[in-house]
């Protein structure tokens, strides 16, 4: 079981836990940007050649790169449960992608104690711009419900499949569009409005962006561009179920959503520019799973998992390893790599050591602070996932070693685990499970031991 403590002030705490020299003198504000499908591959920094996003760049060349930097799952709604109970998927409450008519998600309960509430019980304003998907409107799980003081955004992931949607919710309360408004362009006007308000500090902003899910949709400035630069797809359309318009071209739309995405990201740093508080905002953005292959869009043309193994709702490398960028002035060095093996359950444990409140006990998360002040830092023993689409999927790294496992609802528990060497075979391409028999008779026991039976979350031996 894993039990939510109250989160104490620092005054109580100072002599039971870290406290890094800046958050004994200032809490710094917090902003974390989780992009929708971005691929490891989709951002120049990471080695995107068919665009630019100069901005999100500018977050790598003034701060910090991560290249073993995990998701919490390989599907929306998992890892933002992860991320905001800092448990893997093994533990936290949201397991999958589950419906709730006619409007939402599956609600995580009202114990789940977030990293909102962390947050907020440690003197920060908190706001939410973006996709939610952790609860229906109103519900338990709602995210005015769950430590945030301000939400803007879809709700409901469903009607995030669209970004000329006809409603969106503001806090609690329902608002009409006109189905002809750019969806993420009003969110980050509000995120963007939020941040200035609050710039006294401290604050906590997330930014769940739907770029660059499905459908492939973009206003036609940004999509004009790569029109001329991909002529060959210009009759090519991208359909995502029953959403209009329909992509043209979805190879310049997909272009010009990361080139609409990162013009949003450098309104943000503008924002702190003005305020005179880059120096005590850290920024992070990384992505909530591997890239889609949906409403047209072709990841394979632009090398979105970056030359890794498989794409979305697949525990290989391409589904679930991400980029992460943070940049700090002053703090982070600037144009620095980290090779450290992190995920985003690591999100939590990090931030309450950023804000110099104790981190709530038994969280899956390590923090990795640490890694971005060139200090020591604690490693995992191991990262695991579970999933429960496509036959059912389970998977661990331990250090350089990647095991995966399909089909267990079909073949059970004792179905064939794979191995793979990270360090010589980044694509997993050459399994070395019969070299590796003790290994395998480890990783079985970290699939065992990681995982905590759920009510709602069940493979096929458990029901």
């Amino acid at each position: 079981m894993h039990t939510r403590l109250p989160v104490l002030f620092l005054a109580a705490l100072a002599s039971t836990f870290l406290v890094t020299p800046s958050a004994a003198n200032q809490q710094p504000n917090i902003i974390y940007i989780l992009l929708d499908d971005a691929g490891y591959g989709d951002l120049s920094c990471y080695g995107q050649e068919k665009f630019q996003t100069p901005n999100i760049d500018r977050l790598a060349r003034e701060g910090m790169k991560f290249t073993n930097h995990y998701a919490g799952s390989t599907v929306c709604a998992p890892t933002r449960s992860v991320i905001m109970s800092g448990l893997h998927t093994g533990h936290t409450a949201s397991r999958g992608n589950r419906e709730i008519r006619p409007v939402g998600q599956f609600p995580i309960p009202a114990s789940t104690f977030t990293i909102a509430e962390a947050l907020k019980k440690a003197g920060y304003a908190t706001s939410a711009f973006g996709k939610w998907g952790l609860g229906n409107p109103g519900s338990e799980g709602d995210p005015i419900h769950q430590g945030f003081d301000r939400f803007f955004g879809y709700n409901c992931q469903r009607n995030a499949h669209t970004y000329y949607p006809t409603w969106l919710f503001d806090d609690l309360r329902k608002i009409k569009l006109d189905g002809k408004t750019y969806a993420h362009d009003l969110i980050m006007d509000r995120a963007v409005e939020w941040i200035d308000a609050q710039h006294k500090g401290p604050f906590f902003c997330f930014l769940p962006v739907t770029i660059p899910h499905a459908a492939m949709h973009v206003p036609e400035k940004y999509a004009a561009p790569f029109r001329k630069k991909f002529p060959e797809f210009e009759n090519k359309v991208g359909r995502y179920g029953n959403n209009k318009p329909f992509a043209k071209n979805p190879a310049a739309q997909f272009a010009g959503m990361m080139t609409a995405l990162d013009v949003g990201i450098g309104r943000v740093l503008e924002s702190l520019e003005k305020h005179g508080i880059e120096k005590n905002t850290i920024v992070l953005l990384s992505s909530d799973n591997g890239p889609h292959k949906e409403g047209g869009h072709m990841p394979n043309y632009f090398n979105s998992s970056g030359g890794l193994r498989g794409h979305k709702r697949d525990l290989y490398e391409g589904g679930i390893r991400c980029p992460l960028l943070v940049r700090w002035p002053g703090m982070v060095k600037a144009g620095s790599t980290s090779d450290h093996i992190s995920a985003h359950w690591d999100l939590f444990p990090t931030f309450c050591e950023l804000a110099g409140t104790e981190t709530p006990q038994n969280l899956d998360g390590i923090s990795f602070l640490p890694t971005l002040l060139g200090k020591k830092q604690k490693q995992h023993e191991y990262l695991y996932w579970e999933f429960f689409e496509g036959g059912g999927k389970r998977a661990a790294r331990i250090g350089k070693w990647k095991a995966v496992q399909n089909q267990v609802n079909r073949k059970g528990q004792d179905a064939p685990v794979e191995i793979y060497d990270l360090e010589s075979d980044r694509a997993e391409t050459n399994n070395l499970a019969t070299q590796n028999p003790e290994l395998i008779t480890r990783v079985r026991k970290i699939f065992k031991a990681a995982h905590t039976p759920s009510p709602l979350w069940k493979f096929k031996w458990e029901q």
